[in-house]
């Protein structure tokens, strides 16, 4: 028996923007269905190309020709900016919607938290609500009995077990749906975005438990965080209004595309407005480039940011850094001084001073990082920071799910 839990074949899902168009053309398309001499038929046609069939007025497609298959033991993460089609995918899998075109094929019991508190009655208390679910899956009382201890220890909300859901937050919801979800092990598990309500502690067990499910289950994980993406996703597919931009095992390559279109460019300047940026020049192995433009450089190489700063307000002396962030707007490296403060410059007579500082080997994970200037005083006063003021884009042979590749010196030892 193939191990393919999950085949979706030529998927698409068309929605129409007005609400008396959508009943009307609902009723046409049941009509059509009991039709027993329609010879059209979209869902079974798998042949035909959806692109072919004729959008009615204000209709779009919410999916469009999406095809993928996932195994028992692997990890598809599904991720696209929102309204890229992932929560309507994921309902199509789970049966609450039909696509229009194309057919999806599921093997064993399905598992899916595609909304928060999805399932759960508020009226009931946790205690019942975990009978609900597994009774809802499939399994037996017997069989729930057998696990319930280890679904309530690892939910940790033994203290409200006997509370009626209502009265619990968001953040405990999720937490009793995926533990009953994880103990009870379905072949298949569907999971969107919902793991990001709760706090770090448990967002670190669901994933461990994820990568101990994989062993036994096939997953299709729903998340805006890359991060999450790296650690437990065997196979990407990123989706663009509908359709498959990307779809591969190249974790990198997938994420690299979806944060390309986040990359507007903006700059921001804050702080007292007693400092100024007025040049920024970033000299790499191969060329030169000038502020808000984005520096390419190789993994490894050397580079070089030179700025020209102006201070006002009777301010002579200053410190200044740089600090670069990743996609996701999180501080990956903070360029400083050997006493890791930042450099202390002193301006002229005309209030200007010139700094550079040269990265020897740029270790930096492939991808791009915005480069913002910080200039402070000497008690520490941000007198301005100036986000974006250079792009680098750094390319490597691979790539990582982290924000720096150290090289080192491997070598073998002979056990004596």
């Amino acid at each position: 028996m193939s191990d393919t839990l999950i085949k979706a074949e030529h998927v698409s899902k068309r929605f129409c923007r007005s609400l008396r168009k959508s009943l009307w053309y609902g009723v046409q398309d049941v009509c059509h269905s009991l039709n027993p001499w329609s010879k059209s038929d979209w869902h079974g046609d798998l042949g035909r190309d959806v692109g072919q069939t004729a959008l009615r007025r204000d209709e779009f497609w919410a999916l469009q020709d999406v095809n993928f298959e996932v195994k028992r033991g692997e990890c598809l993460g599904l991720i696209g900016h929102n309204g890229a089609g992932k929560s309507t995918l994921l309902k199509i899998l789970n049966g609450l919607i039909r696509p229009d075109h194309g057919r999806i094929t599921m093997r064993g019991r399905v598992g899916a938290m595609i909304e928060l508190g999805a399932g759960f009655n508020p009226i009931l208390t946790g205690r019942e609500n975990i009978y609900n679910q597994a009774a809802l899956l499939g399994f037996s009382r017997n069989e729930v009995r057998s696990r319930f201890d280890e679904i309530v220890e690892f939910s940790e909300i033994s203290h409200a077990l006997d509370m009626p859901l209502q009265n619990y937050s968001s953040g405990m919801r999720i937490r009793l749906g995926f533990s009953v979800f994880a103990h009870l092990e379905p072949d298949v598990l569907l999971i969107d975005e919902v793991l990001a309500v709760g706090d770090v502690g448990f967002r670190m067990k669901s994933l461990n438990k994820m990568s101990e499910l994989l062993n036994r289950c096939a997953v299709i994980f729903v998340t805006h965080t890359m991060p999450q993406v790296f650690r437990v996703c065997s196979q990407l597919m990123l989706l663009k209004r509908g359709c498959v931009q990307y779809s591969g095992r190249d974790i990198a390559e997938g994420v690299s595309q979806y944060f390309a279109a986040f990359d507007t460019g903006e700059q921001a300047i804050t702080g007292s407005g007693e400092a100024q940026v007025l040049s920024l020049q970033a000299v790499t192995p191969g060329n030169r480039y000038a502020i808000n433009e984005c520096a390419e450089i190789r993994f490894g190489e050397r580079l070089t940011i030179s700025a020209k700063l102006k201070l006002s307000g009777g301010y002579t002396s200053g410190k200044v850094q740089l600090l670069f962030w990743n996609s996701e707007l999180l501080p990956v490296m903070d360029v400083m001084t050997d006493n890791l403060t930042g450099f202390q410059f002193r301006t002229d007579e005309r209030g200007i001073a010139e700094v550079s500082a040269t990265i020897p080997k740029l270790i930096l994970n492939a991808g791009k990082y915005n480069v913002s200037v910080i200039v402070l005083s000497e008690d520490l006063k941000v007198l301005c920071r100036h986000d974006s003021a250079l792009i680098v884009n750094v390319t490597a042979a691979c790539a990582s799910g982290a924000s720096v590749i150290m090289p080192a010196e491997w070598g073998c030892f002979k056990q004596a």
